[in-house]
């Protein structure tokens, strides 16, 4: 994708193209990999508890609400109320038992007691973690006559560190040869909750900075400058209403709030954030958890210097109880589930996410069909 607007990457989605390069269409699709329409040969057992709850990652509620409008198709009279509130919310929920599942951005933390403590809630059974929705995270920004933008972990760490505070500073001006950067202060704008996205952002910073972010990883944000606002459509909301701010944020966020997206150079030029780029990306990922806990390790993709690969994406977890529910509950939750990892995956690239590759949709309807 040649072209230097904005305008390319919103239509990335609306022209319907997966951001993934294992996905294809019904009529055009590569050898073991799912059709766009995401089905699947595994039969949807509707029933159980006729409505479910569950809460957590923002980044994830486009997703949802697609994945709920198939669930209430597929199975008539079965709903589910997910409230967007973060993914620091959507764990603390969970493990209270206050929500039938939990939706994060970063999976459950061991050091920080969150596997012992689901694993209390699921009396006495491990909770998994079953990423369900990709996508890329955005740098996204607004401003006034430079709509074409290039960053490296180690640029875009110094401005969400404080340490370039100008748009004309020589370290952006280096990277962005002819472009008119003017003398104007760096607005940034962060997450104020507990945030996967957040997470995963300055785990980034951390493998591709070059050591200049050395204010650590989590939820919450550790650069130290800026505007916090709550939520995803938060940051993108404040950017996009004030020329030179800057975020991180969903891609789907930033196209609602038409942001800038800048391209990341990773050590092997600039790479736009593109279908190809984004699949390439993933193709890498790996899991790193141990049998139906399917924790992906994305800290060798966030370091790559791989050509025409946009680095910096998530996946967003459902955590569930592997065992411990009660026969309704676990009926219904495996059906959503199922619905949403088959024919849900119709229209999510329009939303801005990634359709399952076949070969991690089996592995992940495997899962969902041991919950019990």
């Amino acid at each position: 994708m040649k072209t230097k607007r904005h305008g390319a990457v919103l239509g990335l989605i609306a022209a319907g193209a997966l951001l993934l390069t294992a996905c294809g269409s019904d009529s055009n699709v590569p050898e073991g990999q799912a059709p766009a329409t995401g089905e699947a040969s595994v039969p949807v057992e509707c029933g159980g508890k006729s409505k479910l709850s569950a809460e957590g990652s923002s980044a994830q509620k486009n997703a949802m609400d697609t994945f709920v409008q198939a669930y209430q198709q597929k199975c008539s009279g079965s709903d589910l109320a997910y409230n967007a509130s973060g993914s620091g919310a959507g764990v603390k929920q969970f493990i209270a038992g206050q929500v039938d599942f939990g939706g994060s951005d970063s999976p459950l933390s061991e050091s920080k007691g969150e596997v012992a403590s689901a694993a209390e809630r699921c009396k006495g059974n491990p909770a998994w973690n079953l990423p369900l929705v990709f996508g890329p995270v955005a740098i996204g920004y607004k401003l006034e006559g430079v709509a074409d933008l290039t960053l490296t972990g180690e640029v875009a760490a110094k401005i969400f560190n404080g340490t370039v505070k100008k748009w004309n500073d020589p370290a952006i001006a280096a990277l962005n040869s002819g472009a008119s950067l003017p003398d104007k202060d760096i607005k940034v704008v962060y997450r104020s909750d507990e945030s996967g996205t957040t997470d995963n952002f300055q785990l980034y910073l951390q493998a591709a900075s070059k050591g200049a972010w050395t204010q650590g990883a989590g939820k919450q944000f550790k650069g130290g400058v800026g505007e916090a606002k709550e939520k995803s459509a938060g940051v993108a909301q404040a950017t996009g209403s004030v020329d030179g701010a800057i975020t991180y944020v969903e891609l789907s966020f930033a196209q609602e709030n038409k942001l800038s997206v800048a391209k990341i150079d990773n050590g092997s030029g600039p790479v736009e954030l593109t279908n190809e780029s984004v699949g390439k990306a993933i193709d890498g990922a790996t899991i790193k958890g141990t049998g139906n806990d399917l924790v992906i390790d994305l800290n060798s993709i966030y370091g790559s210097t791989t050509a025409g690969t946009y680095p910096l994406l998530l996946a967003t977890y459902e955590i569930v109880c592997s065992k411990g529910y009660d026969a309704d509950t676990a009926k219904a939750v495996k059906a959503f589930l199922t619905v949403a990892a088959t024919s849900g995956q119709t229209g999510l690239a329009d939303a801005g996410y990634a359709p399952l590759p076949k070969a991690f949709q089996d592995k992940l309807l495997t899962a969902i069909q041991a919950i019990a």
